[in-house]
């Protein structure tokens, strides 16, 4: 419990809120890498209470999100076949593919199966050495070491049944093509502080000094992203791009170097597309000439899928962080989460479902009351 008060401290909040109010002069625009962080700023209301000169735009910081739909329709084809076991996190289920989704292809007889770990798909690949188990390998570098354990442990075991099906991004390359995009409006960033546990910093500066923007590596709680957002304003109101770390008890510069051992070792560095953004160079990871036999896309010939994407969800524009979700016409009506047209409704990360989970479904309004919260409205924070 103790991070989950002492992050959460109202009265540390409203001094947060005060230090921002008085070094902001101007506007500005902040993106928060990542989907986790979002889901924060939504629920606590810290948008709202920032001042009027502060925007924060929702960057694609969300895995399932900015999985392609093109993995997602060879993951239905993979999984439809009688002798696949197709193994998933839950959260990929309901992710809409190009006319369907794993639940669908689950009701349909395929053998679908929720898993909480890599781990457990392995298992099952050895109590079932009759059957095809893959598992759906995707996120960003937070999830990608531990599936390149389960596949490092494969070959180990010499478990010839077991796949993955790869859909795993890097952050450092989509801050970069976000920041030569001739619609980019962001001004400052805060990193996703999950991603440089595993990564540590070393990657950011280069990327601060080439876009002349500051980078703070934030953490997740309430408290976590008020500092955030008070360095980067600090920084821009001073004319200064570096990065600092503002997520001290889990990160530091290098990382886990065991954890990037082993991605070096089992993944490659490759292009990936993204979701509703495109083609982002050497954004992605792939399983390694060492390790190409446990591919499921080789491994099934499903690497010549095509797919066009929804006319009407806006999810694209929502991740590259041109629109808010309420913002789409179909957000709220045809787009639901029990009916969700793109994964940005459905992933528990996702920006849409978020506004739609706190009831974000038209645009906020500021008022000069809420841009001086009394102490006791700001204890909404946590």
């Amino acid at each position: 419990m103790k991070y989950l008060d002492e992050f959460s401290d109202p009265v540390l909040a409203r001094r947060l809120f005060d230090d921002i109010r008085a070094l902001t002069t101007q506007p500005w625009a902040l993106m928060e890498v990542c989907g986790g962080q979002t889901h924060s700023i939504i629920r606590h209301g810290i948008d709202q209470l920032l001042p009027d000169e502060i925007r924060l735009i929702h960057g694609p910081g969300c895995p399932v999100c900015v999985t392609p739909l093109e993995i997602i329709d060879k993951a239905l084809e993979i999984a439809s076949r009688p002798d696949v076991i197709f193994c998933s996190f839950g959260d990929m289920l309901r992710v809409p593919g190009s006319g369907r989704d794993l639940f669908q292809v689950k009701s349909e007889g395929a053998d679908v199966r929720v898993v909480y770990s890599p781990l457990d798909a392995l298992r099952i690949a050895q109590e079932n050495p009759d059957k095809e188990v893959v598992f759906f390998g995707i996120g960003f570098e937070t999830t990608a070491p531990p599936n390149a354990m389960t596949v490092y442990q494969a070959k180990k075991l010499s478990i010839p049944n077991f796949s993955l099906l790869v859909s795993h991004v890097r952050v450092p390359p989509a801050i970069d093509a976000i920041m030569n995009s001739p619609d980019c409006q962001v001004q400052a960033f805060l990193a996703a502080g999950h991603v440089c546990t595993v990564m540590g910093t070393k990657e950011y500066p280069a990327l601060a000094a080439e876009h002349e923007v500051p980078i703070v590596v934030t953490g997740f709680e309430p408290l976590d992203i008020l500092e955030g957002i008070r360095r980067a304003v600090r920084q821009l109101e001073a004319g200064e791009h570096i990065v600092e770390n503002a997520y001290p008890r889990a990160v530091n510069e290098q990382g886990s170097p065991a954890a990037q051992k082993m991605l070096a070792d089992v993944f490659e560095v490759t292009d990936r597309s993204w979701r509703g953004i495109g083609m982002i160079p050497q954004s992605g990871w792939r399983l390694s000439p060492k390790y190409r036999a446990y591919d499921a896309e080789h491994r099934f010939s499903v690497g010549g899928i095509e797919t066009e994407e929804s006319t009407v969800c806006r999810s694209g524009e929502v991740l590259q962080g041109l629109i808010k979700p309420h913002e789409c016409a179909a957000f709220g009506k045809q787009c639901t989460p029990r009916n969700p047209l793109g994964a940005t409704m459905v992933s528990s990360e996702g920006a849409c479902a978020a506004y739609y989970l706190y009831r974000r479904l038209e645009a906020p309004k500021k008022t000069a009351s809420a841009a001086n919260a009394p102490a006791k409205e700001a204890s909404s924070v946590g």
